[in-house]
């Protein structure tokens, strides 16, 4: 262990976000010294300030309100700083190209060049990377065994054939556990941005030799996942249809399957991060090792809800996005992560925090619109 982490001073970036700030209480609790980094991006925080950093700040947390593309916030920021928590980040399918490289990847190069140009005192950085960098889980083929299937042509997506095949025969393919050492390559915008700011961090610190790592999160949720933004986050995009009497609207056919983390769990991941010399110069996967289609999530939402509305399937799809994925978590647990809070359980809580939440809209149709429009958002086209 790095003791020297215990109670370190931190610095949150996106520190108002729902992982952020999860990663705040924590550290907090743990007696660190913490400073938030949040622009308070209005697709997320609609409202402005959320009422759980106006807490952080009342037990000590200073907060600095900027952008990642501010130099001169960024080093305000980074000023007397241990461990930097870097969970900033432009992120979902929304349709901005250039917003996302300037955010995530230039705004990643800046903070770690001012680090490295001012010769500042930090000594760990955590960057929140993503299960995206993955174009598609890793395979089972019944000729060939493991394999890893690339990204599935967006024709065969037209043709309504969703399968992920085998890369060497085209035989149907088992989804099993993706390691970390499975091939990258972002297939979205977004993707390609958070490859980089993985690549950048890990490569950084090689260079510098300041201990980094890489936290390839799986689907996240939980309480504060915004209800304002349609763009990311199925559990709480279902949610605000739902409480709207609306159904449910899944892409492909339902079947395809995501490895979910309650939030409360990845901030644990990042404590361990940041304590450990574990997972140094790694990119590590963050999530439950369990997978659930996207159909059997809406259900148990609209059960938990006791709002019995089948959810919308035409077919739509999103090129560029994976079918299944099982995150392999082999190597975090192995550095001591356990996760506690279940799917089930997670979905219970969620509820349970939206329901305090007040009047709750519904943004996701307007949302859906722009994506097709922008070619993000493309349907199956009926055979001749």
């Amino acid at each position: 262990m790095s003791l020297s982490f215990q109670k370190g001073r931190a610095l949150v970036t996106g520190g108002a976000g729902l992982i952020g700030s999860h990663v705040v209480d924590l550290l907090q609790a743990e007696g660190w010294s913490v400073r938030v980094l949040d622009n308070l991006e209005p697709q997320t925080h609609r409202d402005g300030k959320p009422p759980w950093l106006e807490s952080a700040v009342q037990k000590g947390a200073q907060f600095l309100e900027g952008d990642m593309r501010d130099r001169d916030v960024v080093q305000a920021a980074l000023d007397g700083i241990d461990v930097v928590f870097h969970q900033a980040a432009y992120g979902g399918y929304m349709p901005e190209i250039s917003k996302y490289v300037a955010v995530n990847s230039f705004g990643t190069a800046q903070l770690l060049e001012i680090i490295r140009e001012r010769k500042l005192g930090v000594r760990k950085v955590v960057v929140a990377s993503s299960q995206v960098v993955y174009p598609e889980g890793a395979g089972e083929c019944p000729q060939h065994g493991l394999v890893f299937p690339g990204l599935r042509p967006v024709e065969q997506l037209r043709r309504g054939d969703f399968s992920v095949r085998c890369p060497i025969c085209q035989s149907p393919t088992k989804s099993v556990p993706t390691a970390e050492s499975a091939p990258l390559g972002g297939e979205t915008v977004y993707a390609i941005t958070k490859l980089d700011q993985e690549k950048l961090v890990l490569t950084w610190g090689r260079q510098v030799g300041i201990p980094t790592v890489a936290l390839r999160y799986s689907c996240t949720f939980g309480p504060r996942q915004s209800i304002f933004n349609p763009y990311t986050g199925v559990i709480a995009i279902f949610c605000t249809r739902l409480l709207n009497n609306l159904p449910p609207v899944i892409y492909e056919d339902g079947e395809q399957t995501r490895d979910f983390s309650f939030v409360a769990d990845v901030a644990q991941a990042n404590l361990l991060a940041a304590t450990s010399d574990k997972l140094d110069g790694k990119a590590v996967n963050v999530g439950s090792n369990r997978a659930v289609t996207i159909k059997r999530v809406a259900e148990q939402i609209s059960a938990a809800l006791g709002i019995p509305l089948a959810p919308i399937m035409n077919g739509d799809f999103r090129p560029g996005e994976m079918r299944h994925l099982i995150s392999d978590t082999t190597l975090i647990r192995s550095a001591g992560y356990q996760p506690a809070v279940s799917l089930e359980e997670g979905i219970d809580r969620y509820l349970a925090w939206i329901k305090t939440q007040g009047s709750i809209r519904e943004y996701f149709a307007a949302a859906e619109s722009i994506l097709r429009q922008k070619g993000i958002l493309q349907r199956v086209e009926p055979s001749r």
